[in-house]
């Protein structure tokens, strides 16, 4: 007896395409780019970690392609939607990241041109460093598409280096290992960056993220607009971004608190590149807390809190919004009274709403009148998907402490 039809197109999805359990393929459908394993009912017969497939939904509606990884929990991510090939989209993305770039900022030295799902490249982070590109690669099947991505890079960009720092705790689960190195081009350090009137000598060797905080653009802007005549404190200064910043604004004197000899060497570099004489600032090498911990009262008009990550992975949110009450409070209660912090966090698994609760119960803890005068204002080469809220990972308070 011959099948009906219906039963040969429904056995023709399911060998060629990762198909999703009923009713799971909503958030597909509203152009969400992840897939965890809980999602998906079957996988094609030739799979293979890393590589794209389509997507369909249980009833044989084609979603869109991915590539997926079975050792992850977080399976599958959406290169696109609908009938677009993937490769298409690929180049599609890429292109409109760079024109929204260019839209924003015209030419600048310094930029994120691509910043994973946020630009429907899930996986990928593009910094511009001018005259080259830094990259970042999270993923297995970004690895594998590593070589097509570095071509389209230089056809739409022409960089004169494209260098790679993939230093990701999630490689690890990807079952990859940490990447850094040169994959095309020349590449001769340290790199002039100029931002808002500054130059920053840049090394991307052995820094820290790309070599720069992009994401905190807007910050170092605002922190220019407070500080005039002011005293600052800026905790955690790896290099001295905000510190030039407030001495750019007009700051009487900022003391800088690092724990890495090598960053409180650049931070010196930057003052002298910018021409601010050491007797306008004060270079502490000391672990943060314990700084907080040693000092009896801070005399400051600003202390600035910017931490590393306190959370790598979702195993770490409570540990580290200890990390974060302990490390606030420890500011609160030694502030002098009608002062401002300015405080952050850039752990994914630290939600904006659940950092505000750990603000609250320090300053609950420090028995401190605390006002939010604004939120972070992320920097506008790190959009944030309406469709993928997930992608905004760093957030802060500009504080009145009373």
């Amino acid at each position: 007896m011959k099948k009906p039809a219906n039963h040969q197109r429904r056995k023709e999805f399911e060998t060629k395409g990762v198909v999703l359990k009923p009713g799971r393929e909503k958030s597909v459908l509203n152009r969400h780019h992840w897939l965890f394993s809980g999602a998906i009912q079957s996988f094609p017969s030739d799979f293979n970690d890393g590589n794209i497939y389509p997507v369909y939904s249980a009833g044989g509606l084609l979603l869109g392609y991915g590539y997926f990884n079975k050792k992850c929990s977080l399976t599958g991510r959406l290169l696109s939607f609908g009938p677009t090939r993937p490769f298409e989209a690929l180049r599609q993305n890429l292109t409109e990241a760079i024109k929204l770039r260019e839209k924003l900022y015209g030419t600048v030295d310094a930029c994120r041109l691509v910043n994973g799902e946020s630009d429907s490249l899930p996986g990928l982070v593009v910094d511009r460093y001018n005259p080259g590109l830094v990259i970042q690669v999270s993923t297995l099947g970004l690895e594998k598409l590593k070589p097509l991505l570095i071509q389209l890079l230089s056809e739409l960009i022409k960089p004169e280096f494209i260098y790679e720092k993939s230093l990701l705790p999630s490689r690890k689960e990807e079952g990859l290992k940490e990447q850094e190195g040169l994959l095309a081009g020349q590449l001769t350090e340290p790199l002039l960056i100029e931002e808002d009137g500054l130059t920053f000598r840049v090394y991307l060797r052995g820094a820290q993220k790309t070599g720069l905080f992009l994401d905190q653009r807007e910050m170092r802007r605002l922190v220019q607009e407070l500080t005039r005549g002011k005293k600052i404190l800026d905790g955690f200064s790896y290099t001295g971004g905000f510190a030039l910043s407030a001495l750019r604004g007009g700051a009487a004197k900022v003391d800088l608190v690092d724990d890495s000899p090598q960053a409180l060497k650049m931070a010196k570099e930057n003052m002298a590149l910018n021409g601010f004489p050491s007797s306008s600032f004060r270079l502490i090498k000391k672990d943060m807390f314990d700084f907080l911990k040693d000092e009896t009262r801070l005399d400051y008009d600003l202390v600035i809190l910017d931490p590393p990550a306190f959370a790598k992975k979702k195993a770490d949110e409570k540990q580290a919004g200890r990390a974060y009450q302990q490390l606030n409070y420890l500011a609160l209660s030694k502030m002098k009274p009608a002062s401002l912090l300015l405080t952050f966090s850039c752990s994914y698994y630290v939600r904006r709403e659940l950092f505000q609760k750990i603000i609250f119960q320090a300053a609950l803890q420090a028995h401190r009148q605390v006002r939010i005068l604004t939120a972070h204002r992320q920097s506008y080469d790190h959009p944030v998907s309406i469709f993928h809220p997930e992608s905004d990972y760093l957030k802060g308070f500009l504080l009145y402490v009373s």
